[in-house]
């Protein structure tokens, strides 16, 4: 027997568009569950406790954690690739590089492809760099200060560690500072133009002046 179609049109389209769903975990093939382990703790990525025969870590700020074990997922080992959000790429480059973790050097994209170094501009997306886990495994680090619109919903404003909103603040100030030079005024009302700043900044909104 065939499924019922809900024919609701728009209200349909409109209950589905707003069933909350927040992505948790994504499972990776590994060959040698002791060894990746190992090696994610050694990112500094929290063991989480699970079932036996589940690993699961999630690394620093992260919402969403990473799982593997026997018989987690039918893909070949090594063939899983995802992205890593960071606020400063070269600050986790060197990081994880002196934590011993093999990591390729930061590039930017291009209409011509990658090119070495950061991007120039300081755009957010556009910087980035690579790393694999001992199965083959790519994550790619990719530097995202300021979100593109419509990518935060709302107002809705949060940070997953407090390196991240530290971060956050010194653009505010810097910004902010800004604001104050285009005025020729000090802004008494700070705390409101930073609350608006760190907002649109996460929502892709249009910041304040």
């Amino acid at each position: 027997m065939s499924p019922k179609v809900d024919q609701g049109g728009a209200s349909a389209t409109s209950r589905i568009e707003s069933l909350d769903v927040k992505l948790e975990v994504v499972v990776i093939p590994v060959s040698d569950v002791d060894r990746a382990k190992a090696f994610y703790q050694r990112l500094g990525w929290r063991l989480d406790q699970t079932p036996p025969g589940i690993v699961q870590l999630t690394p620093h700020g992260s919402g969403c954690s990473v799982q593997f074990g026997p018989g987690l997922t039918p893909g070949a080992t090594g063939s899983a690739m995802a992205y890593l959000v960071v606020d400063d790429v070269e600050a986790a480059h060197d990081t994880l590089v002196a934590a011993g973790v093999e990591v390729g050097d930061v590039f930017h994209v291009s209409p011509d492809g990658p090119v070495d170094g950061p991007d120039p501009e300081g755009r957010s997306y556009f910087s980035r760099a690579t790393f694999r886990d001992p199965d083959g495994n790519t994550w790619l680090m990719q530097e995202i200060t300021t979100r593109l619109p419509g990518r935060v919903e709302g107002g809705l404003t949060s940070f997953g560690s407090t390196s991240d909103l530290a971060s956050a603040l010194r653009r505010a100030a810097e910004a902010h500072g800004e604001h104050e030079k285009r005025t020729g005024q000090r802004d008494d009302n700070w705390p409101d133009w930073y609350a608006a700043y760190l907002v649109s900044e996460q929502s892709g909104a249009t910041p304040p002046e």
